[in-house]
């Protein structure tokens, strides 16, 4: 990605003016939801590799990280997040990989789980963000914007099920503070953010339905139809839900002939990389602090300004 010096004092203008609001970001109800019925899905055994997981690499592979290298350490770490060289693994979430499926024996039940961003009512991510990397779409879908992401990894750190993955070598950071600051680019499912608004359903669905017909795992519309729907068949069919209430309510809805604790506690017992905790609060509608999200923020973009104003400077005097 290169910056001219036009382009760097755009990006720092709106970055700063993002961080230094003192209002939280706006939590739309959300338009579109996801039901993944867990009583259908069995991990497509017949297929080299889940279709859902191949049509997200497919759709998605224009947008994945081509790191430069070799990649250095940024202050204050000596260690940097390097999936380039295992972008093929499919059996957990990475730059290169926004939906796997995870599979867990529970009660004499083999569940394949597809896991992906849950694409929460009230994102912690966003509202941990401090340079407005990610936004909240009017369809209820949240999007990194990777041309303003640093890399620092907020959004992991807040989110209940860690969902966004890093890769360091590529990204805004290493034209401004390759040393001090960033780590790379933050990715995960943006719900195919493009494909909705265009009135398309996310690839995952399509594929899974292409192959199972009525009897897909996917389901996926209107927000308020798809919760009516995973009530009605909760209560007909004894089945439990997951993502209505967790972090104060999310647009992917699992259906489960097994109670999710029942699951999380198993998945904990294999000591997966990604669990599912039933008992999930949104601790950013409660803990977050406006001010110092301002005063960080104000304070990491002023410092980028003066580092990339000296840079310029200096070039610009060397070529006078």
């Amino acid at each position: 990605m290169e910056l001219n010096r036009r382009q760097f004092f755009k990006v720092v203008a709106g970055l700063s003016a993002l961080a230094l609001t003192t209002k939280e970001a706006r939590s739309y109800p959300g338009k579109f939801a996801t039901l993944i019925d867990l009583t259908k899905c069995d991990g497509c055994k017949d297929e080299p590799l889940p279709l859902c997981v191949k049509a997200c690499r497919e759709v998605n592979k224009h947008r994945f990280p081509e790191p430069k290298k070799p990649i250095q350490p940024y202050w204050p770490r000596k260690t940097y997040e390097d999936w380039s060289d295992k972008r093929d693994r499919i059996d957990t979430l990475t730059p290169y990989n926004w939906i796997f499926i995870q599979k867990v024996g529970v009660d004499g039940h083999n569940l394949y789980i597809p896991r992906r961003c849950m694409h929460c009512d009230s994102p912690p991510c966003v509202k941990g963000c401090p340079f407005g990397a990610l936004t909240q779409q009017p369809e209820g879908n949240t999007v990194i914007d990777h041309n303003l992401c640093f890399g620092g990894a907020k959004c992991r750190d807040v989110c209940p099920w860690q969902i966004p993955q890093r890769q360091a070598g590529v990204g805004i950071y290493l034209k401004l503070m390759p040393k001090l600051a960033g780590g790379g680019v933050m990715y995960k499912c943006d719900l195919c953010d493009e494909r909705i608004k265009r009135g398309e359903e996310p690839a995952c669905v399509v594929a899974c339905r292409d192959r199972l017909k009525d009897r897909a795992v996917y389901t996926f519309g209107d927000r308020e139809k798809i919760y009516e729907l995973a009530k009605k068949r909760a209560a007909e069919e004894s089945l439990f839900i997951y993502g209505d209430v967790q972090n104060g309510g999310t647009s992917t809805i699992y259906l489960s002939p097994v109670s999710f604790e029942k699951i999380d506690a198993k998945l904990r017992e294999m000591k997966a990389r990604f669990s599912m905790p039933v008992k999930v609060a949104n601790r950013y509608a409660e803990e977050i602090n406006p001010w110092g999200k301002a005063i960080v923020g104000a304070g990491v973009l002023g410092l980028a300004a003066g580092i990339a104003g000296a840079i310029f400077s200096k070039k610009n005097k060397e070529e006078v």
